[in-house]
């Protein structure tokens, strides 16, 4: 198994009982994200891909801040706007992973933090959370995804209220309006992402990433191939050593033990 234990100073990632959190460690800075922390999602993302002992992450931040994006005193080390273009970053890494993600906001989610929420699987709040896309205050808007991901979460019209003003909404609206699905005491938010996560690892891990890709195909295909590329993955999921015990333990009625096989 894979040791996540100290993968980078400002990006802790510990596993146990196949739930891997991943916390952003720079409260100082509202867990803006640099270069090089992007470098290492990207290292751990990449990790837990091939990790069989990883079946749910939870990612969330230090302080009281989930993140407030990409460090803008960092982006000038680009030395050119086709450079900035060109990089690799955070959502990218997540975007590629293929363990289901909860996204654990446990305060400002601004900017990148708040594309990074909407890039995970699942979102839960606290109610002290904020959520913005404050980019075109400074002069760009966001890269990440912002656009598309607030568009298919809460209608073109709420992202445009954010894209095109860069004004925060408190944890409720974004509850209202489908950016999250919970909201928790503050306290209680961890600890009801790591039972969320839990009851995710207890699913069969090949069934719960063949979801989580078929979700993302539903997102991006028109529905009659949607439809027809969920059937296609019902029966490779129907075919696996894990549905068989399944089947068996249903019919025994007994707890499954899943593999992963």
């Amino acid at each position: 198994m894979t040791d996540y234990a100290s993968e980078f100073a400002q990006v802790s990632a510990e596993l146990e009982n196949h739930v891997l959190t991943i916390t952003l460690q720079r409260p100082e800075k509202l867990n803006a994200v640099t270069q090089e922390m992007s470098a290492a999602l990207e290292r751990i993302i990449a990790r837990t891909n091939d990790d069989p002992g990883v079946r749910a992450i939870v990612y969330t931040g230090a302080g009281r801040a989930f993140s407030a994006g990409s460090d803008i005193r960092t982006l000038d080390r680009y030395e050119t706007p086709w450079e900035f273009r060109n990089r690799r970053d955070y959502c990218d890494a997540l975007r590629e992973a293929r363990k289901p993600i909860i996204a654990a906001v446990n305060g400002f989610a601004l900017g990148g933090g708040l594309e990074t929420a909407l890039t995970c699987d699942i979102r839960i709040a606290a109610h002290t959370a904020t959520f913005a896309a404050p980019e075109i205050k400074l002069g760009w808007i966001g890269g990440g995804g912002m656009s598309a991901l607030l568009a298919r979460s809460i209608g073109a019209s709420n992202a445009a209220l954010l894209l095109m003003t860069g004004d925060p909404i408190s944890a409720e609206q974004a509850l209202a309006w489908g950016i999250v699905s919970e909201l928790t005491e503050p306290d209680d938010l961890l600890p009801r992402a790591h039972a969320l996560a839990a009851t995710i690892a207890s699913r069969p891990p090949i069934a719960a990433e063949t979801a989580k890709a078929n979700l993302r195909a539903a997102g991006n295909l028109p529905l009659d191939q949607a439809i027809a590329y969920e059937r296609e993955m019902q029966g490779i999921t129907f075919a696996t050593e894990d549905a068989a015990e399944g089947r068996a333990a249903f019919a025994e009625k007994r707890p499954a033990t899943f593999h992963g096989r």
